[in-house]
């Protein structure tokens, strides 16, 4: 059986803020924003949240391709900003998307590596026949403290992918060929029940947690498919910031090449679990019939999911929407107005 990702959809909101103006607020000199390499970041509008957004690409990856929604067997949701502690995500989706109700539906977090998880979730459910087709989506409003270094790269956006087994009748666009994951207790950046923002332990941040997690799960996927990194045509990592996956590509041998298309973060930021995830659907728009794909995504506590995607046929590209073409940049006060920084 080949299980593959049938269709996907994106949404990235059109609020943006620029590293420059956050550093301005702040009265500091630009080095800190040029050492991370992001230029600016998405912002949620006041009525968007970690749902709304998780809608907006499920209901684009539901048109994509268009997919008969009494189909979807299962939505699994990764996010660390579900706008309920305890009021499902996924449930609120099975609804709002029109899906049929008999439905495996359940909300994931781990960090920056829950929407990786939700694909992995979905695909072996689709392997073992518990259903036809199944919902995988990252979404976050990621937030972090004013004036913390986080503030500049915590950002919003969302992906979702439709994961089912390609068929005569529905041909997939890539298929899932190999996957796997790598945790430790490492804590390198956590939320205590009550707080609103996170910590983090600056010098947790690199080593051991992001690079040790990302190469360790690069090279044991590399062995189990007997392939190197010159059998990848396309590489995406997680991207905390510009910074991190640009040294881990050199430390890894990855070519620029390999790496450009899915790296985003300078235009939008670290969208935490659609972080990764939206990295893949920049590829998945471009990538010829026959390339493989290497997806690493990382988690803060810590854990990385790595996975090889081979294209079925060639990539699909979105049409491009208001809130890509029509961006509106913000004024500092205006971003803590609508990140609900103060609230």
């Amino acid at each position: 059986m080949i299980v593959s990702i049938l269709a996907f959809g994106r949404y990235v909101p059109r609020y943006r803020i620029e590293a420059k103006t956050i550093a301005e607020h702040w009265r500091r000199g630009t080095e800190q924003v040029e050492a991370l390499g992001i230029r600016e970041k998405a912002v949620a509008s006041p009525d968007e949240d970690a749902f709304t957004l998780a809608w907006e690409a499920s209901e684009a990856a539901l048109r994509a391709e268009n997919i008969d929604r009494k189909d979807i067997g299962a939505v699994f949701v990764g996010s660390e900003s579900h706008p309920y502690a305890v009021k499902p995500t996924s449930g609120m989706l099975v609804t709002a998307l029109k899906l049929n109700p008999f439905c495996h539906a359940a909300d994931l977090e781990f960090a920056c590596k829950a929407g990786t998880a939700a694909i992995q979730i979905v695909k072996a459910m689709v392997e073992s026949r518990q259903i036809r087709l199944g919902l995988a989506i990252g979404t976050d409003t990621a937030q972090s403290r004013p004036g913390d270094a986080l503030e500049y790269s915590a950002a919003a956006g969302a992906a979702a992918f439709i994961i089912g087994k390609s068929t005569l009748r529905r041909s997939g666009l890539c298929s899932i060929d190999s996957t796997l994951s790598y945790t430790t207790d490492t804590p390198d950046f956590w939320r205590g029940t009550e707080e609103k923002f996170p910590s983090h332990a600056g010098r947790f941040t690199g080593e051991p947690a992001y690079f040790h997690h990302v190469e360790t799960a690069a090279k044991r996927l590399l062995e189990k498919t007997k392939l190197t990194m010159r059998d990848i045509h396309h590489v995406v990592f997680h991207m905390p910031n510009a910074k991190f996956p640009l040294q881990m590509a050199k430390k890894l041998g990855v070519t620029d090449a390999q790496l450009k298309t899915g790296f985003i973060v300078p235009h939008i930021g670290n969208t935490y679990s659609a972080c990764s995830p939206l990295g893949l659907t920049e590829v998945l728009q471009v990538a010829k019939k026959g390339e493989r794909i290497m997806l690493v995504s990382y988690g803060s506590g810590a854990g990385s999911d790595a996975f090889l995607f081979t294209m079925q046929r060639d990539g699909v590209k979105l049409p491009a929407s208001r809130e890509e073409t029509e961006l509106r940049r913000l004024s500092y006060a205006e971003y803590l107005q609508s990140a609900k920084v103060l609230t």
